[in-house]
């Protein structure tokens, strides 16, 4: 906790509207369990560092800006991340619009603070060849032929890892090669599923049931048949890719960036990419999914008019039409 914590238990007059917003949030946002436990630990942060200050910041009402951007540099000097903060005052933010919203302040003290910068990690897309070569591996108990299933769906449909483990038997339709799942702000979104993880999935369905009790609805279920929890999906891709012989750690994330980078590369179009990763704001997907200069430069050569050369008389070297 960033710091000096308060001795005593923190007021009624910084916890009640948290409870309150929170309350808000699930009630009547249906935001997500996983979003509101994110909001109430970026927010009680935020209350033990103002209730431990001298003198103690017993009101939410009472803060300004310069508290909030003291709050933030107290978090730069213990080390989060650019992103971590930037995360945390967004939290902050709505949680102040929401107090506007209820007549409590007038003004949104961290509207203007900023986090600080911090270098842009982007995971590094899988060799699609390796990636295939792992993929191939013959599954060698039904546990296995289960791993295979969701690693295959995790790549053939850029699926999040929430959204996989929530998936029910009821949203794969192998006739029609679609998956329905249930995304960020309970968005939902039908997709499609390849050729190699229908038959994945069709193998697993074939040993399901001596797994999974009389109405299990999940489509993937432990061994003791059980939905199955995103930690057992982390720990069976890696230990599939530690079996494999992978060169790097096998994840969620990486299947999914896998995915949506090597569908770019092909196909070039980022709107699709973004539909189908279910992003909300294209710019996520622009840096989900980076394409290299080169192929940036051979679009634009191709599609640009100010780009393309002209041969004499006028006529654009290419002989495909402009069609915007």
């Amino acid at each position: 906790m960033t710091g000096r914590e308060p001795q005593t238990p923190l007021p009624d007059t910084l916890t009640e509207p948290v409870d309150a917003f929170l309350h808000y949030l699930a009630a009547e946002r249906r935001q997500s369990p996983h979003t509101c436990s994110a909001y109430q630990r970026d927010l009680k942060r935020l209350a033990c560092w103002l209730a431990g200050q001298e003198p103690p910041l017993t009101r939410w009402e009472d803060l300004v800006v310069a508290d909030v951007r003291r709050y933030t540099a107290t978090l730069n000097r213990e080390g989060l991340s650019g992103r971590s903060i930037a995360r945390a005052l967004s939290a902050i933010r709505r949680f102040f619009d929401y107090l506007i919203r209820e007549h409590r302040l007038r003004s949104n003290p961290a509207l203007d603070v900023r986090a600080p910068r911090s270098g842009r990690r982007l995971p590094v897309a899988a060799d699609a060849d390796q990636l295939g070569q792992l993929l191939d591996t013959t599954p060698e108990d039904p546990l296995e032929v289960r791993d295979l299933a969701m690693f295959e769906l995790f790549y053939s449909s850029g699926l999040r890892l929430s959204e996989l483990t929530g998936l029910n038997l009821p949203d794969l339709d192998l006739k029609t090669g679609e998956v329905r799942v249930l995304g960020k702000g309970s968005r939902e979104r039908l997709l499609p599923v390849g050729r190699k993880a229908q038959q994945a999935v069709r193998n697993w369905l074939g040993l399901r049931p001596a797994l999974a009790p009389t109405g299990e609805p999940a489509l993937f279920v432990s061994q003791r048949g059980a939905r199955l929890s995103a930690r057992s999906v982390q720990q069976r891709l890696d230990r599939w890719g530690q079996r494999c012989g992978a060169d790097q750690h096998l994840h969620p994330h990486l299947l999914r960036h896998s995915f949506a980078s090597h569908l770019l590369e092909s196909s070039g179009d980022l709107r699709a990419v973004q539909e189908l990763l279910g992003h909300a704001d294209i710019a996520t997907t622009q840096v989900y999914t980076h394409l290299d200069f080169q192929h940036l430069a051979q679009v634009y050569d191709r599609a640009h008019p100010r780009a393309r050369r002209r041969r004499p008389g006028g006529q654009s070297a290419t002989t495909e039409p402009d069609t915007g």
